[in-house]
């Protein structure tokens, strides 16, 4: 196998678009993230045509792999592609970053979350959300909607914060109802986002119980590292956030890319 190939792996989300590009020494040479949009295999193209052309990088991938809500979508052409669930990619991406151990990985998209037990690389068990938007980004997107803040600027205001506000709803409809009643009662509003914020982390850690070594990731816990030590505070002890959360998933897809490629 030719040192120059690259191996790609491709989460097409319901809202972002992640590509990363490994070496055969399983270096990241490349990546992109994008908004999914409405056309995923655009998306899909766009993003790895990024990824490479941002390193100086001719076309030389060997192998696709794509995972995701989209993954069916993804189409290159003259490429072979394979077709993974996140599920597989997140424990793939697990094992390599925490080789040999037993985890609750908990994945916090836009959409959805899921908590994914796995046991040296192998899964044991997977949960997800209720079909609703309480811990997920999308929750996170209202609720900046609601208060009229840009949502980059949610995890600032919650790190202000010094009496946060509780959200008990578990709808996202209703705790914009609940929101609005907090500000009437003239809460502060870093106060109500970190409140907000620990509404994400309890509906999470209401999916499942959360044992063994805990890792974090998806695009929630790369933007708003206050969340990260909000489950800190409520586990009571240290969890694991892999470099580049948000790419995570898609890592792991190409992970398994370059297995199927040096196998041929």
């Amino acid at each position: 196998m030719s040192h120059n190939s690259l191996f790609a792996g491709i989460d097409v989300g319901s809202s972002f678009t992640k590509v990363v590009l490994l070496d055969p020494a399983k270096n990241i040479y490349g990546s992109d993230i994008r908004f999914s949009g409405t056309n995923l295999r655009i998306a899909a193209e766009h993003g790895l045509h990024t990824a490479l052309q941002h390193n100086n990088l001719d076309s030389r991938i060997k192998r696709i792999v794509a995972t995701g809500f989209g993954r069916k979508n993804v189409v290159i052409d003259n490429q072979n592609i394979s077709a993974i669930t996140e599920i597989s990619c997140n424990a793939k991406a697990a094992q390599f970053y925490y080789p040999n151990k037993a985890l609750s990985i908990i994945d916090i998209g836009g959409q959805d979350t899921k908590i994914i037990k796995t046991r040296d690389g192998k899964r044991i068990s997977f949960k997800m959300n209720r079909k609703c938007a309480a811990g997920t980004g999308m929750f996170l997107e209202e609720l900046a909607l609601k208060l009229r803040v840009q949502p980059t600027d949610l995890n600032s205001l919650a790190s202000e914060s010094s009496n946060p506000n509780s959200i008990s709803s578990y709808c996202t409809v209703f705790a914009a109802t609940e929101i609005l009643s907090r500000i009437r009662e003239g809460a502060a509003l870093e106060d109500m986002v970190r409140g907000a914020f620990h509404s994400v982390v309890k509906r999470v850690m209401e999916i499942d119980v959360l044992e063994n070594e805990v890792v974090l990731t998806g695009g929630v816990i790369a933007h708003n590292p206050t969340i990260v030590e909000i489950f800190e505070e409520e586990l009571g002890r240290s969890v694991f956030v892999p470099p580049f959360p948000q790419l995570f998933v898609a890592l792991g897809a190409a992970l398994y890319a370059l297995e199927e490629g040096t196998s041929i």
